[in-house]
């Protein structure tokens, strides 16, 4: 059993923090021993909740007011942060934690901000497995929120049990490139600022978004009433209550109804392929693979070959076996 484990599932959180650590290592060495260590945690549910929402919104703030009230209540609330990661220099500021100062000194509270490192989808490669580890250490709800709302950034749809929309008063025209795509999946809209001048606008933002909803087909997972819009506002707190009360609702009629644990199982078939596809990826950067790509690329560059039968060309020497290639050289 790794050293990790037995800290880690009694809620240590040093230990969950260098597991997270060793989850996100690139390391080979590191990724056999966190491999192991998910497959030796104990099987735990937590509620887990995707957010996502445009820039400026205010989903830190709004985070850290929802998690505050979850804390209050006993529950112990996780949130993941993606940051994202400068497509020239590849760092990011990982700067979550400050602007969550109040939520992140609660003892029933834990945040961990983590790069995106360029991976598509709005959160980290290993966001799901962040998630495990939150579940194993004891935590009752993950907060999951990406780096920012896209038409490509729905992944994290696919590791959570409710997808949260947040949105601005009057930020539709914002939302007209991504609407379909992002709506499509949203279990909840929730327009944040709906306080002082912005309360009317507010209001008319969720009657519309109301609107656009009910136009959208019906689906068989979802009770009466939802897909939903409704006003919050992280400052005042208002209508924070009112939206867990409807998250839990939602949540817990899938599970009535088997929606939550068919859910969970099709997420799970889900990740073993998209491993299946980044492993088989990651084979390509053996050395002797990486020169074949290097000699083949190098003949399309000077003209040789086109792009499809070089290819088609080097599928079929990976699909090759050792001794055909010495065969072929």
């Amino acid at each position: 059993m790794d050293e990790l484990t037995e800290p880690l599932t009694q809620g240590n959180r040093r230990a969950l923090s260098r597991a997270i650590t060793l989850i996100e290592s690139t390391r080979p060495d590191h990724r056999g021993r966190a491999v192991a260590l998910l497959a030796e945690l104990p099987q735990r549910q937590a509620l887990r909740i995707g957010l996502s929402g445009t820039p400026g919104v205010g989903k830190s703030t709004f985070i850290e007011a929802f998690g505050k009230m979850l804390t209050a209540q006993g529950l112990k609330v996780a949130v993941l942060a993606v940051d994202p990661s400068s497509a020239r220099s590849g760092g990011s500021i990982l700067g979550d934690k400050t602007r969550m100062e109040t939520l992140s000194r609660d003892p029933n509270a834990f945040i961990r901000p983590s790069p995106s490192r360029a991976e598509l989808g709005g959160v980290a490669r290993r966001t799901r497995e962040t998630v495990r580890l939150c579940e194993a250490a004891g935590f009752d709800v993950v907060l999951i929120e990406t780096v920012g709302v896209g038409q490509s950034e729905t992944l994290v749809a696919e590791m959570s049990d409710l997808f949260i929309l947040l949105l601005a008063p009057a930020g539709g025209d914002e939302l007209q490139g991504v609407k379909r795509g992002i709506m499509e999946i949203a279990d909840i809209i929730l327009v944040n600022k709906a306080d002082g001048d912005l309360r009317d606008t507010a209001m008319r933002t969720v009657a519309d978004y109301a609107g656009a909803l009910r136009l959208l087909r019906k689906r068989p997972y979802d009770p009466s009433g939802f897909p939903k819009a409704l006003p919050v506002s992280a400052y005042t707190g208002d209508g924070l209550d009112k939206a867990w009360a409807n998250m839990t609702h939602l949540a817990d009629w899938r599970r009535e109804h088997g929606h939550f644990d068919a859910r969970r199982a099709e997420q799970a078939r889900h990740w073993f392929l998209s491993e299946l596809r980044a492993g088989l990826l990651a084979r390509l950067d053996a050395p002797q693979v990486r020169a074949r790509l290097r000699e083949i690329g190098d003949a399309v560059a000077r003209g040789d070959s086109d792009p499809d039968s070089a290819a088609a060309e080097m599928l079929d020497w990976l699909e090759a076996t050792p001794a055909q290639r010495l065969q072929e050289a």
